[in-house]
């Protein structure tokens, strides 16, 4: 597997005080033709980040607009979104387009930590509200610590889930755990969960984050970022394939993707998106500053 870079596609722009910095966690939501809105987290001068969006043409890779304003701002002080809104994917569901995203706090007291949020996205993808004021899917027995980034894929008649949980924030090595479990459901609206999906390796893939799954004819693909622990290692984009999309196998040297030499996204890549439009494959990422440069493209080289 090869991936062919096509360049920065987004720079982050002041646009708004809500949107300060950052175009973090890019989720393409196909308009028309070739033209996609890219929402995306960006930042205010607290780093709290909320929900901006920008049109895309894909094959000219192409701003076409920019949105000035949040769709969608982070939670007041108390609520599970009080510092911020990252974006995962969406889904439809009894005919309602969603948008799961993780919900950031940061307790006076205690470690940041995060919950999984549900976003309705209106039919002409120009709004978004909260589907409720709790949690979609919280912490518990299964994941007590820390939510993150889920994607959820339609599977014939039913759901599955792919979302981050983190086991503890201090290893052996001085690296959180956070893993990528899973879950299914029937119906979009009801989950439950089935534990670790993807292996991990302590010092080598142990830190995960935002999975990003196609399903083809091969069998079920995983790109998500992660870090291994050494002390001068940023977040990469990693590969794991299932032929069920039960059991996982890491394959980090199969990504075909990496920091380039110099530039935007030389520091670290991370944040996958990938998707399938008109016969080709396209990635869009993050680079340095966890989206602090914005998004670029890739698209999957044949042959």
């Amino acid at each position: 597997m090869r991936w062919e870079k096509l360049g920065q596609l987004y720079c982050p722009q002041q646009i708004h005080p809500k949107l300060m910095s950052h175009a973090a966690n890019p989720l393409p939501v196909l308009l028309r033709d070739d033209l996609y809105r890219v929402f995306f987290s960006g930042r205010d001068e607290q780093n709290r980040s909320s929900v901006g969006f920008a049109d895309i043409d894909i094959v000219q890779q192409k701003v076409m607009a920019v949105h000035h304003q949040p769709i969608f701002e982070h939670g007041p002080k108390g609520s599970f979104y009080s510092h911020g809104v990252s974006i995962g994917n969406s889904y439809e569901a009894g005919g309602i387009r969603y948008i799961l995203f993780m919900g950031w706090q940061i307790p006076d007291d205690g470690h940041w930590r995060g919950d999984v949020g549900r976003l309705c996205l209106a039919a002409d993808c120009c709004t978004m509200s909260l589907d409720r004021a709790k949690p979609f899917i919280g912490t518990d027995s299964i994941d007590p610590i820390s939510l993150s980034y889920p994607w959820v894929l339609r599977d014939g008649e039913s759901y599955r889930m792919w979302y981050g949980s983190t086991m503890t924030w201090v290893a052996e090595n001085n690296e959180m755990v956070h893993v990528i479990q899973s879950a299914h459901s029937r119906d979009g609206h009801h989950w439950v969960k089935d534990g670790l999906a993807v292996p991990y390796e302590l010092g080598i893939a142990q830190a995960f984050s935002r999975p990003s799954v196609i399903c083809d004819a091969d069998g079920y693909h995983m790109w998500f970022s992660y870090r291994g622990g050494q002390p001068d290692k940023t977040y990469r984009i990693g590969y794991a394939f299932s032929e069920c999309g039960k059991r996982w196998t890491l394959r980090l040297d199969d990504t075909g993707i990496d920091v380039a030499e110099s530039g935007w996204d030389a520091e670290m890549i991370e944040y996958p998106f990938v998707l399938d439009h008109k016969g080709h494959r396209y990635m869009l990422y993050n680079g340095n500053g966890y989206g602090k440069t914005g998004f670029g493209l890739a698209v999957l080289a044949h042959g």
